[in-house]
């Protein structure tokens, strides 16, 4: 028997390398889990809650001489939605991506059920592609949730009316809308390199805990190494340097330069993070 037959016959009658864990099998699976829905619930909460406290502190920039995004909330709906994205963005935002990112893998090996995905078999790559695009795809689906229940809950407490800005101007609502969704599409991007982070260490840990506190982290220290003026132009090649480019499209005029400067450095972190992940994981030897 030649050694072709031979690799034939010990592959199974209708087994499919590429039809192994279905990406809609693998989001349903992520959708049911507990994280999942509390994470959800706090998202949904959040503008419920930024409501009462602007209720119960009389508004926005009271006793504040300085005028900012955050002081036009209670002005419109499309405010209030703006003023949850720059709230959130900076941190509540990360913690779903490090989370949905993080954990995925991670999980699998902490319940000893890694090994045993591999030996249906299903191939690693297939494996990781499968999670990375279910995590990938419910970060997006947080960061989309904030702002469309935000809109909601603004519009029916201050009514549907234009984007008013900091400067006086103002943003027709389907303008405003065209701008809300290109921050979302850039606060996306720009989150990439935690959710590249959070992935490549959930290939090398079966902690989840220490992916997604290790992505948060190195996220937070990003943030702070950006605070130090002293380091000059090297701040450039930090990712928190440009995580509220995004302002510039909430303003009158659309300015797109620092936020493709931004998304260039974001993805570029983000492949070489996400290779790295991919061949780790090809050459790890998974015994949990």
């Amino acid at each position: 028997m030649s050694s072709t037959t031979t690799e034939r016959a010990e592959v199974a009658d209708g087994y499919r390398a590429g039809r192994t864990l279905p990406i809609r099998v693998e989001l349903v699976r992520q959708l049911k889990r507990r994280r999942t829905l509390v994470m959800g619930g706090i998202l949904f909460a959040l503008p419920f809650v930024l409501l009462i406290a602007f209720q119960v502190g009389g508004g926005p920039g009271s006793g504040n001489n300085q005028a900012g995004l955050m002081d036009t909330a209670t002005l419109s709906g499309a405010n209030f939605a703006a003023v949850n994205l720059f709230a959130s963005a900076g941190f509540l935002l990360v913690v779903p991506v490090a989370l949905f990112c993080g954990d995925t893998v991670a999980s699998e090996a902490s319940w000893s059920s890694l090994r045993y995905l591999l030996a249906a078999p299903v191939p690693r790559a297939r494996l990781l592609w499968s999670k990375l695009v279910v995590g990938l795809t419910l970060s997006l689906a947080a960061m989309i949730l904030l702002p469309l229940v935000a809109l909601a809950v603004g519009t029916a407490a201050y009514g549907w009316g234009p984007l008013q800005l900091p400067t006086g101007d103002s943003l027709a609502p389907g303008t405003a809308a065209q701008r809300l969704l290109i921050t979302v599409a850039y606060i996306f991007i720009s989150q990439l390199v935690t959710a590249a982070l959070a992935f490549w260490l959930s290939t090398r840990t079966d902690a989840p805990l220490g992916a997604v506190g290790g992505a948060v982290g190195l996220t937070i220290i990003g943030n702070v190494l950006d605070e130090v003026t002293a380091l000059g132009d090297w701040r450039d090649f930090l990712p928190a340097h440009w995580q509220y480019a995004w302002l510039d499209a909430v303003r009158p005029q659309l300015d797109w330069s620092d936020m493709i400067q931004g998304t260039s450095l974001s993805v570029t972190y983000a492949l070489v993070l996400f290779a790295l992940a991919f061949r780790g994981f090809a050459r790890k030897d998974v015994v949990s």
